[in-house]
C-alpha cells in the first residue's frame, strides 16, 4: 500500500512542479539555517572529555585585596599564585591534581639548513597527563621526582614529532628550546581538546589548531625564566623575576575527584585552607569555588551569546518556513478537492487519503533535507572565513548528518498533518455534484 501511495504522491508533485519547488526551498532554506546554526552552537557547548569530565574541577581562591569584595557575591578569579597552587598540588588530596600555566618557547630545528620557530607549550606538573588522560604514542610523562627536581624533561606533541624527528620514536632524544637542551619523555598522539578547557584564562586560544606543542615541569619552567602567557599582579613592586615567591596570579589548577564524597571533602579543605589564609594574613577574602568541567565552561562563557541568539533565529525561520509549506500544502489540497471526492466516491476512506497527503509531505521533506544539506555547507564554509577561533572546526559530521533528514522530515510531516487532515475531510457528494 505505500508503494501505491508513493506513485501518487509523485505524480502529484511532478503535475505542479512550481508548488513543489516552492515547498522544497521552503524547507530547505529552513533546514540549512537551523543545521549550519545547530553545528556551530554544537561545536561549542560539547564536552571535551566526556568520560571523566564529571570527575574534574577547578579549585579558586581569592588572593586580591579587600577592596570591593562583597560576602558571598564576589567571585574569585580564576588563576592563583604559585604557592598556593603549589600547596594544593602537594597536600595529595585529590586522586590526581595538576598546576598548569602556558608558555611559548622558540625550538631550535634539529637540520642545520631549517629556522628556529615558535611553538606553543604547557608549563605543568606530574599527573597532568593521567588528569586528562591524554594518549602516548611513544614514552610516557615525567614523574613527580622530576618536578620537584626540575628535570630538563619534555613530552612533544605527535606533529612537534613528526616536524623534528619525521614521526619516528624520539624518546631519549633532545630538544632544543631557548638555549637549553631537554630530554624528551614521551611523545603524544594526536590529542586536541576542543574547547582546550585547561587553557581558559591562562591566555592562550580556546578552540582550534593542533593543541600545544610541548609539555615541560612547571618548576623548570620557572626556574628558567619561561615566563607564562598570561600573569596578573597585585603589587605593583613586585620581583617578576622569582614568580614562585611574587604576588602574582598566573596558574590554574585542576583536580580529579572520582564520588560525591571527594568532592565535599574537597570542599571542606579548600574552605578551610582559604580561611587560614585570610588568618595569616596572606587573604583578604575567603571566598572559594570549584566548579566541574561543564560548570567551569558554563562560568567561562565559550558559547557566545550571539552564537545562541543566531540558533534561537535560525530555528524561529524553520518555524515560518514550516508555516509557509502548510499554507502551500494547503492551496494544493483546495485545488485536488475533486480529485479526493472521487477517490472518496469510489471507495478510498479517509485514513487512505490522509495517508497519501502524510507520504506527499514526507517526500517534500526528505528532498529539502537532501537540499537544506547544501546550505548548511555553504553556510559553515561562509563560517569557516570568519576570523573566529573556532571557525575551522566548522564541519558536518555523521552525527549532525543524520540530523539534518530528521529534522527535515519531522518539519515536513507536522507541516502536512493540517493539509492532511484538511484532506480526509472532504466530502465526496458535493464535489461530484459540482463536476
Amino acid at each position: 500500500m505505500f508503494g501505491y501511495y508513493l506513485d501518487l504522491a509523485l505524480r502529484s508533485l511532478k503535475r505542479n512542479k512550481v508548488l513543489t519547488a516552492l515547498m522544497v526551498l521552503s524547507l530547505a532554506l529552513g533546514i540549512g539555517a537551523c543545521i549550519t546554526t545547530t553545528t556551530v552552537l554544537r561545536l561549542l557547548s560539547g564536552d571535551p572529555l566526556p568520560q571523566k569530565s564529571s570527575q574534574l574541577f577547578y579549585p579558586q581562591v581569592d588572593p586580591n585585596a579587600k577592596e570591593g569584595y562583597i560576602a558571598g557575591q564576589t567571585e574569585p578569579p580564576s588563576t592563583m599564585p604559585y604557592t598556593d597552587a603549589m600547596y594544593l598540588v602537594h597536600a595529595h588530596r585529590a586522586k590526581r591534581q595538576a598546576a598548569m600555566a602556558l608558555t611559548e618557547g622558540k625550538i631550535a630545528p634539529q637540520r642545520a639548513n631549517e629556522r628556529p620557530f615558535f611553538s606553543d607549550g604547557v608549563q605543568t606538573t606530574a599527573d597532568f597527563f593521567g588528569l586528562f588522560d591524554a594518549p602516548f604514542q611513544y614514552g610516557s610523562g615525567w614523574t613527580a621526582a622530576d618536578d620537584e627536581a626540575g628535570a630538563r624533561v619534555i613530552v612533544i606533541a605527535g606533529f612537534l614529532n613528526q616536524k623534528l624527528f619525521g614521526g619516528a620514536n624520539s624518546v631519549g632524544k633532545t630538544i632544543r628550546m631557548d638555549d637549553h637542551d631537554f630530554r624528551i619523555v614521551g611523545v603524544l598522539k594526536p590529542w586536541s581538546p576542543q574547547p582546550r578547557f585547561y587553557a581558559l584564562d591562562l591566555g592562550g586560544h580556546d578552540y582550534g589548531g593542533d593543541g600545544d606543542a610541548m609539555f615541560l615541569p612547571l618548576k623548570t619552567g620557572n626556574d628558567l625564566k619561561m615566563g607564562p602567557q598570561d600573569i596578573e599582579c597585585y603589587d605593583t613592586v613586585s620581583n617578576m623575576d622569582d614568580l614562585a615567591a611574587a604576588p602574582c596570579r598566573w596558574l590554574g589548577v585542576w583536580v580529579e575527584l572520582p564520588d560525591q564524597a571527594a568532592v565535599a571533602d574537597y570542599r571542606t579543605f579548600l574552605a578551610n585552607y582559604a580561611r587560614q589564609q585570610v588568618t595569616l594574613g596572606r587573604f583578604s577574602r575567603d571566598e572559594t569555588a570549584m566548579p566541574d568541567l561543564v560548570g567551569w565552561l558554563r562560568h567561562e562563557q565559550v558559547v557566545p551569546d550571539d552564537v545562541r541568539l543566531q540558533a534561537g533565529l535560525a530555528y524561529g525561520f524553520l518555524l515560518i518556513c514550516v508555516l509557509n509549506t502548510v499554507g502551500l500544502l494547503l492551496a494544493k489540497c483546495l485545488r485536488r478537492s475533486r480529485e479526493i471526492g472521487v477517490r472518496r466516491a469510489l471507495g478510498a476512506t479517509r485514513g487512505a487519503v490522509f495517508a497519501q497527503f502524510m507520504v506527499e509531505a514526507g517526500i517534500i521533506g526528505v528532498v529539502g533535507g537532501v537540499l537544506g544539506l547544501g546550505f548548511a555547507e555553504l553556510g559553515l564554509l561562509g563560517i569557516r572565513h570568519q576570523p573566529a577561533e573556532y571557525a575551522s572546526l566548522a564541519h558536518l559530521d555523521l552525527s549532525m548528518f543524520l540530523f539534518t533528514f530528521v529534522v527535515a522530515l519531522v518539519a515536513s510531516l507536522i507541516a502536512g498533518l493540517l493539509p492532511a487532515w484538511r484532506a480526509c475531510s472532504v466530502a465526496p457528494a458535493p464535489q461530484l455534484k459540482a463536476s
